[in-house]
């Protein structure tokens, strides 16, 4: 349990919380405008998803979905702030969690936005963090470190529902040589020619997912390079078959030390004025 509650820096929640609230209207605008266009669809295509059911979440409407988007828009920029931490913070994970039922129960589920739905539901229960701020906090250790478990448990999960439904054939499929017909970039038709690569590529994310929990037991000093190596892995995926992962970099961000970044306090540094300094000239 001592490993659960390791404590970290408040500072690093502070800006583990603007990161996250900032990218929310970013998500909404930029990553997934499709949303929007279920303010428009029929009724009767809305299957919920189990939790929508379990809820009783209303059928979306061109009311409802637009008053969800701009109050996301509105509320997770006021978040950013760092003001009123648990208010805030859990509405937003409230609307958001709307959002995302209502954006995946037409038939089309994502599986990267399992970290960000858990970094958003459990930032506001660590209360107040200030940039900057060095005091140790076991409930700021609790919430970085279930997110990171969300992050690791979406590359695992994932390596398990290959070998659900696609059994011990997937490494030697053609799902890789598939995607890249549908949404290949220009550098994935230079390398799906090359013999054999796309197989052992496939090996690979396979043994990528399933050995993916050693991040854990990787000494802290050396985890930084393990989550190089993740972000270089949908850098590539992305250059290949244009898939971001864009929600789950950002619950990503939660393994590093980013308790240093200060935007706020550098920006007041540029552009404050240097006082002028005393004439030494006698009148």
């Amino acid at each position: 349990m001592k490993w659960l509650f390791a404590p970290v820096p408040l500072g690093r929640i502070a800006a583990f919380r603007t990161l996250v609230y900032l990218f929310v209207p970013l998500d909404l605008v930029v990553f997934t405008p499709w949303v929007r266009s279920h303010a428009n669809t029929p009724g009767d295509l809305y299957e919920p998803l189990l939790l929508g059911r379990l809820l009783h979440l209303p059928t979306p409407t061109h009311l409802l979905v637009w008053a969800v988007f701009w109050a996301l828009i509105v509320l997770s920029v006021a978040a950013a702030t760092g003001r009123a931490p648990r208010l805030l913070g859990w509405a937003v994970f409230a609307l958001y969690l709307e959002w995302m039922v209502i954006a995946m129960s037409y038939g089309k589920v994502d599986h990267d936005r399992v970290g960000l739905l858990v970094a958003l539901a459990v930032l506001p229960t660590v209360g107040r963090a200030r940039f900057g701020d060095k005091t140790l906090s076991e409930a700021g250790g609790w919430a970085l470190r279930v997110t990171q478990i969300a992050v690791i448990c979406t590359y695992f999960l994932a390596a398990w529902a290959k070998l659900r439904f696609g059994g011990l054939d997937w490494p030697t499929s053609a799902v890789l040589a598939q995607a890249i017909i549908r949404r290949g970039t220009w550098l994935a038709d230079e390398i799906a020619v090359i013999p054999g690569l796309l197989i052992a590529a496939q090996v690979g994310i396979m043994l990528f997912e399933l050995l993916s929990p050693l991040i854990f037991v990787v000494p802290q000093r050396f985890r930084w390079l393990g989550v190089v190596f993740f972000y270089s892995f949908h850098l590539m995926t992305f250059s290949m078959i244009t898939i971001s992962f864009a929600p789950h970099l950002i619950a990503l961000a939660s393994f590093l030390s980013i308790e240093r970044l200060r935007p706020l306090a550098r920006l007041r540094d540029r552009f404050r004025r240097p006082s002028p300094e005393p004439s030494l000239t006698p009148p």
